[in-house]
């Protein structure tokens, strides 16, 4: 706290040891500050009955001065070593004080007033450590040994230990140690740690695993991918802490306010003391310089943000959602436009044949299998869809695509074609692929022998939670748009079925951060997307959200915020949850800066003297704190906001 102003601020990453592990206190009075403030505190109390009890006076005085010495040991050193580097901060104020106290012979006030700014210190220390090993316990998720094969002999290793190549024996119920991709078996993996999703994930050969997940019922080989120290865990803190440093405007607002006030009390307390000359009567004017500096200490201003982020930060990526520091968690709670990309975002990136039409009756399989001969060696997500349906293809040869129509090759001798209305002339199919087309999927044209013999459908379907997460949206205030590439009439009926009415498609990655712009104008807008081909957008939007990044470094690194899982859920989760997290940063704000309005008069007045001054003001900052740790607070089914941004009753939303 002494350090949160005018000074270098503590970053989560000045706690760690060289081998990158933080020393986070794990119980309250493993807190340095609150043990050696408890001693004082017993010290203190000892000195007070002693000299209440008719003791002799020269009890008091030894049990008054260690208490005094402990207290201060708490904040003065770190406070002269940075007077030495030209910074002043809350714990200057303090100090002096303390140090005014001692010379108008008030031991005991002096040593209160040292008690009870150690007291808060350890309660700040103590509740940012609580934080942020809520976020460091992602990485006890991994496990404490592996399993792995090597030259043929299962052996068990520390995941330290783990290289990219090594074979993983994973049994049923284990967890995973470090990311990589399945070998041999099949499984259903439970990714709710990392990802946030109740429902456990599918998985087989081929398929990419993550460190931390627990493996169902079927035993795995998994090849690693990653070492500890880089996997999929690890790269989610090591982003967080990074990104921590960086300040919300409220943040920013409460370190200017106490940067100034500290260098603007100090001024205040010297022309107090001037006046007590002018007037004659210096002692009592300086007495009351000094309480007015302790009335004037920004401490709970200076904590006030801090404490909220980090305790916001470290619950959201409890149910799976990784925010990027305190500027992402803020700008979060004022924006008023959610635009989202369609594929991937509102649908599963998934496509699948939903329909076949052949201009011939009975003749869908062969427009099926000229389609899937054609596609054979395709990788375009439209094409693994053809093959799924398809089966076994036909080897056609000669097979060119053209970029941006579609692919032409010879199949049996007669040239065939595939590729979309327009390039190929529907004909009589035109009717056919219209209906194709307003049913929400992309249609392909098949001909062959220069005729065309049908037509396919492939549809990316809407995931089943979208159109209930839209109306959840836009029942708490939200305006929601849908930027896509897609064409103009699939897009308009997905978004029709996911309850949205505002539509932009056939769009480029530039198109789209140039559509953000244009909303920008009207409201701030957060962009959600799949951190690849929608990062233009992504990084024009006031906060950018990427779907699904578990694994996906673009995703992570471009995004402000990233939903690990594929639940579209989270969204509403996290905006409601950021709502309240700005919320009560400016409440800590208010309450703290009001605090500082109301003591300074009645200091300098003398209404108050130091101990009253002292006991009040360090009371108010353990309430700040409290107060910041309920941003903390997130559970899985956390509801969404269903109060309209323009009736917000705190006034703080729009």
């Amino acid at each position: 706290m002494s350090d949160a102003c005018c000074g270098p601020t503590k970053n989560v990453s000045d706690t760690t040891n060289p081998g990158g592990q933080e020393q986070e206190p794990e119980g309250f009075w493993q807190v340095t500050e609150i043990r050696l403030a408890l001693i004082s505190g017993v010290l203190l109390l000892s000195g007070w009955l002693a000299d209440t009890g008719g003791v002799q006076g020269w009890l008091p005085i030894p049990l008054e001065a260690a208490a005094l010495a402990l207290a201060a040991w708490t904040f003065v050193p770190s406070t002269l070593r940075r007077l030495l580097k030209g910074g002043i901060g809350v714990g200057t104020l303090m100090t002096i004080a303390a140090v005014g106290a001692l010379l108008l012979g008030q031991l005991a006030e002096a040593a209160a007033l040292a008690f009870l700014y150690a007291i808060a210190e350890g309660l700040e220390e103590y509740s940012v450590a609580r934080a942020r090993r809520g976020l460091r316990a992602l990485l006890d998720l991994a496990p404490k040994e592996a399993r792995v094969l090597r030259h043929g002999v299962e052996t068990t290793v520390a995941p330290a230990d783990l290289v990219p190549g090594d074979l993983m024996i994973v049994r049923p119920g284990e967890r995973i140690a470090t990311d990589g991709t399945i070998r041999a078996g099949r499984t259903a993996l439970d990714t709710s740690a990392l990802t946030g999703e109740s429902v456990p994930v599918e998985a087989g050969p081929g398929d990419e695993v993550f460190a931390g997940s627990i493996n169902g019922s079927g035993p795995l080989e998994v090849q690693a991918t990653s070492t500890a120290e880089n996997n999929s865990l690890a790269r989610i803190v090591h982003i967080v802490e990074r990104e921590q440093s960086r300040k919300g405007a409220s943040q920013r607002l409460a370190d200017r306010i106490a940067g100034k006030l500290v260098p603007g009390i100090l001024i205040a307390a010297g022309l107090i003391i001037v006046f007590g000359f002018l007037v004659g009567d210096p002692l009592l004017w300086f007495e009351r310089a000094l309480v007015v500096l302790v009335a004037a200490s920004p401490c709970a201003l200076a904590i006030s943000v801090p404490v909220t982020v980090v305790a916001s930060v470290g619950a959201a990526s409890r149910i799976g959602v990784l925010i990027k520091g305190g500027a992402a968690v803020e700008t979060l709670g004022k924006i008023r436009i959610i635009a989202l990309d369609k594929t991937g975002t509102l649908t599963r990136n998934n496509p699948a044949v939903v329909e076949v039409a052949a201009s011939i009756p009975a003749n869908e399989e062969r427009v099926l299998a000229v389609a899937a001969a054609l596609e054979a060696r395709s990788e375009h997500p439209l094409a693994r869809a053809i093959l799924a349906s398809a089966g076994v293809p036909a080897e056609a040869v000669d097979v060119v695509s053209v970029p941006g129509a579609g692919v032409q090759g010879t199949l049996n001798g007669l040239p065939v074609r595939l590729g979309r209305p327009g390039w190929i002339d529907p004909g009589t199919m035109h009717a056919v692929v219209e209906r194709m087309q307003q049913a929400g999927a992309t249609a392909v044209l098949i001909e062959e022998n220069h005729t065309v013999i049908g037509a396919v459908a492939v549809r990316d379907e809407l995931r089943p939670e979208a159109p209930e997460v839209v109306r959840q949206l836009s029942v708490a205030g939200y305006e929601t748009v849908m930027l896509t590439g897609d064409n103009t009439i699939t897009a308009h009926a997905l978004a029709a079925e996911a309850g949205i009415t505002t539509v932009h498609a056939d769009l480029r990655p530039e198109d789209k951060a140039q559509a953000v712009r244009a909303l920008q104008a009207r409201q701030p807008v957060a962009m959600v997307g799949d951190g690849i081909n929608d990062a233009p957008a992504l990084a024009t939007a006031d906060t950018g959200i990427a779907m699904g990044a578990m694994g996906t470094d673009v995703a992570i690194e471009t995004a402000d915020i990233a939903l690990m899982g594929e639940d579209l859920n989270h969204l509403p989760k996290v905006l409601s949850h950021a709502r309240r997290t700005r919320r009560i940063m400016l409440q800590n704000i208010g309450m703290s800066l009001l605090l500082i309005a109301v003591l300074i008069p009645l200091a300098l007045f003398g209404v108050l003297g130091l101990a009253a001054v002292v006991l009040i003001h360090e009371l108010t900052e353990v309430l700040v704190i409290g107060n910041g740790l309920r941003a903390g607070r997130i559970t899985r089914t956390a509801p969404v906001l269903t109060m309209s941004p323009e009736r917000d009753a705190a006034g703080i939303t729009r």
